[in-house]
């Protein structure tokens, strides 16, 4: 016997035997039942051993964590602003020839995307097959590459080839990273770190847009090469450290080490870093449940399993709906193209606009970290139905503004403080919902295929925003803004009738709704019989 063992409390040893009897008496229910009594199990675990606290030494260690997985998303902050505010330096457009706007603008921008889809075949194969850290520091390293390429590119094809790469290797590490951050974060804090996660594309953002109010002001080639060198930062940190944080567990479990999984559950999840405590022993029954030694994730090639069942084809559905709306949304737009649509709105000087876009990555980053904050607390059908309804907003009043006949400069600041506040508004939901919604409603078995398909579904619709809207600007305007809206309410009428609120369920717990016939209503239900008894305990 252990020494872990000899020293539990006699607490922990009575919570244990009413574990045991309840693993017995699962078996015998409905599916809807299990889930119920496994969550009233959860909560009873979670009054023997409450869970890390705050500034506990296993938080301390998460944070860090977070912070090296958060390298990824900030990866790609810096790419889609550095771009964008490089695209609008004159320096740039004549060292290549380019111009803000069409065919070859499109390309430069497009190729991104299209390095961005054959990273999702690394994406889908290397977590499996090697773990979540191997696969965050093979993205970054070629991410590495192709920032070096592009900061010290001497003609187009040198610049797009670095592009390419670049895009390649930002795919493969962010879909690693959100499938790490899920599976090692605790099940009640779940929607924080990995909102943070997401936000922290907005660092990136900040970083970038900072830069360039500095840099832009140069005449030399060192205004735009500058940027994309130090776009290479966040892709290096990861590089050096992420193999100094611990595995996913449940990647460890799926390939035989179990007691490691074990080790790092206890460590980052209980507040007496007991191996046996009852909230880690429900945790690995219910990952051994769930997790196959020779699943469909051994099957790296073979997609099927993510529309074999109708609980497989709806939580495609819902990944695919947030993949979709979280880039068409109208944010692809801005963030690409915000200097193009303050020269529309009249604002020409270039280091206003520089300036300009640094205030958007600010605010948004301010929205995103509110949304992130709130999300376990509010629910994720509650954040992305009113951010989308914000947004709604926002867009209708921003085409009245811009689209009313001739325009004023009175008119066009109001415009642009509108776009502005669609960004907050934006971040505020969508931010931390499209890196946390999916992660966590996909089963392990098919998590990194998912976020695969994930990312096939990001980077082709986002094909619309890098290779049409640039073509779209100069073509019709402010009547891309009218196009934006009306998608935006069909958003909010697909989000209501058909996404299941996975709020402070585990990942297994998920699972079990899912096979329920009707997900949506009975995630709620359960959710709200959790509130209903924590009212009832206090």
């Amino acid at each position: 016997m252990s020494s872990v063992e000899k020293d539990r409390t006699p607490s922990i040893d009575k919570d244990q035997s009413s574990h045991e009897d309840f693993k017995k008496d699962v078996s015998n229910l409905s599916p809807e039942e299990a889930a119920l009594q496994r969550q009233i199990a959860l909560e009873r675990a979670l009054e023997v051993d409450p869970g890390v606290s705050t500034f506990a030494r296993g938080a301390i260690q998460m944070y860090l964590i977070t912070l090296v997985a958060c390298c990824c998303s900030g990866d790609s902050g810096f790419d889609g602003t550095v771009m964008g505010g490089i695209n609008s330096m004159k320096q740039y457009q004549t060292y290549f020839g380019m111009k803000t706007t069409g065919a070859k603008t499109s390309i430069v921008f497009g190729i991104y995307t299209i390095g961005q889809l054959t990273g999702i075949f690394p994406a889908a194969y290397i977590p499996d097959r090697f773990g979540r850290r191997a696969a965050m520091w093979f993205g970054n390293f070629i991410l590495l590459a192709g920032a070096f390429l592009t900061a010290n590119a001497h003609n187009k094809g040198m610049f797009i080839g670095g592009r390419y790469l670049t895009g390649l290797g930002a795919s493969c590490a962010g879909t690693s990273a959100k499938s790490f951050m899920a599976e090692l974060a605790p099940p009640k804090t779940r929607g924080a770190y990995i909102g943070f996660l997401n936000s922290f594309y907005y660092v990136g953002q900040i970083a970038a847009t900072g830069m360039m109010v500095a840099t832009g002001s140069w005449s030399s080639e060192l205004s735009w090469r500058l940027p994309l060198y130090i776009q290479a930062v966040p892709a290096g940190l990861n590089v050096l450290l992420v193999f100094f944080c611990p595995e996913s567990p449940r990647w460890l479990y799926s390939v035989g080490k179990e007691d490691q999984a074990r080790s790092i559950l206890a460590r980052l999840h209980s507040s007496t870093n007991d191996v046996n405590s009852p909230l880690i022993d429900l945790e690995m029954e219910e990952i051994k449940e769930n997790i196959k030694l020779n699943g469909p994730d051994k099957t790296w090639w073979d997609f099927r399993p993510l529309f074999r069942t109708r609980a497989d084809r709806y939580r495609a559905g819902l990944v695919a709906m947030v993949g979709a709306f979280g880039q068409l949304s109208g944010n692809g737009l801005i963030t690409y193209f915000l200097p193009v649509l303050l020269n529309q709105a009249g604002i020409t000087n270039q280091h206003k606009v520089l300036v300009l876009n640094f205030v958007n990555s600010v605010t948004s980053y301010i929205g995103a970290l509110s949304g992130t904050f709130i999300v376990d607390r509010v629910g994720r059908r509650t954040l992305t139905l009113t951010s989308t309804a914000l947004c709604v907003m926002c867009l209708t009043i921003v085409t009245g503004l811009v689209g009313s006949g001739t325009g004023t400069s009175a008119k066009g600041s109001a415009g642009v403080a509108f776009v502005y506040l669609f960004m907050v508004f934006f971040s505020f939901g969508w931010t931390p919902i499209q890196a946390l919604y999916p992660a966590e409603i996909l089963d392990y078995s098919v998590r990194a295929k998912g976020l695969g398909f994930l990312g096939l579904v990001v980077q082709a619709v986002s094909c619309i925003n890098t290779f049409g809207m640039p073509v779209a600007l100069g073509k019709i305007t402010w009547k891309v803004y009218l196009i934006f809206l009306i998608w935006d309410v069909f958003e909010l009428i697909m989000v209501y009738i058909f996404m299941v609120e996975p709020k402070g369920l585990t990942l297994e717990e998920i699972d079990r709704v899912f096979n329920s016939p009707n997900p949506k209503e009975y995630s709620i239900s359960l959710v709200a019989e959790a509130k209903k008894r924590a009212q009832n305990s206090a």
